[in-house]
């Protein structure tokens, strides 16, 4: 994604082009989430907020072989290109010219005092999280120049939270496993309709004060909620959002609100402020 935006940015804005990246489960519903949030900051607190947590507080899903043969070959390209491995580590690698704040590492199991609950490492974090940087930009930094996001998996409280908490880390860090699908395969139709995702988005203001929204989606978030996104994304560009500028963009800050009432009217996902 990097590398296409620093060769074709330009080329794109000078020919009309309207390119998108991450119209899936990778990163609609984060980057969404994040926006959706700061809204109802602005509206509750009366400012955005430059802190906001995402959590994953459930997912039934599974990936394909071809997802998982994807991230052994990024891992292994990153063992032998040392400047690749630097970017990979970069929260703001997909924000060009721009570096923000130091970010949450996100890479071990944690307590998190707001909710208080374990948290483990969620694996599409790494590319979520430097998405959500990316539409702060695009949008001209309206989270703030100091924003701060990670995304963490919940776990539950106390020894059982943490137990599970590790027991998910250890899992996901083995690629290798002969359970992990190879290309080709992946999960069942029935697996795909009764797959579900809930996630959180915490606005933490710096008073203390909070502001909480949630995502939650039907069917498997890679292999059944993704293609309605994509599709809602085509035609929202198409239909609801012809005056979204030539460029290289992510979905949530191109077509924002616009957005958002296509995949709850069509595409299965609800967007809801809790208290």
């Amino acid at each position: 994604m990097r590398r296409v935006i620093d060769a074709h940015q330009v080329t794109a804005e000078r020919s009309g082009a309207r390119i998108m990246f991450s119209c899936g489960y990778d990163s609609l519903p984060f980057e969404l989430g994040v926006f959706f949030c700061q809204e109802a900051a602005k509206k509750t607190i009366g400012a955005p907020v430059a802190r906001v947590k995402g959590r994953v507080r459930a997912m039934k899903g599974t990936f394909s072989g071809g997802t998982a043969a994807s991230t052994r070959a990024i891992f292994d390209a990153a063992a032998k290109d040392q400047s690749l491995l630097a970017l990979l580590r970069d929260p703001f690698a997909l924000t060009p010219g721009f570096s923000g704040p130091k970010q949450p590492p996100g890479n071990r199991p944690v307590f998190d005092e707001d909710l208080q609950t374990w948290l483990t490492p969620f694996f599409m974090a790494n590319i979520n999280t430097r998405n959500v940087h990316r539409s702060n930009a695009l949008l001209g930094f309206p989270y703030g120049r100091d924003f701060v996001y990670d995304e963490m998996q919940i776990t539950g409280p106390g020894e059982e939270g943490e137990a599970k908490a590790k027991r998910i880390m250890a899992a996901s860090n083995n690629l290798a496993s002969s359970t992990v699908p190879k290309p080709g395969e992946g999960p069942s139709k029935q697996e795909r309709e009764s797959g579900y995702y809930d996630l959180l988005f915490v606005g933490v203001a710096p008073d203390g004060r909070q502001v909480r929204a949630s995502v939650r989606g039907d069917r498997d978030p890679g292999y059944g909620s993704t293609s309605k996104m994509i599709s809602e994304c085509a035609v929202c560009l198409l239909r609801d959002a012809p005056d979204v500028p030539a460029g290289i963009w992510t979905p949530g800050a191109a077509m924002q609100h616009r957005l958002i009432k296509r995949l709850v009217d069509h595409a299965g996902l609800a967007f809801q402020i809790e208290s």
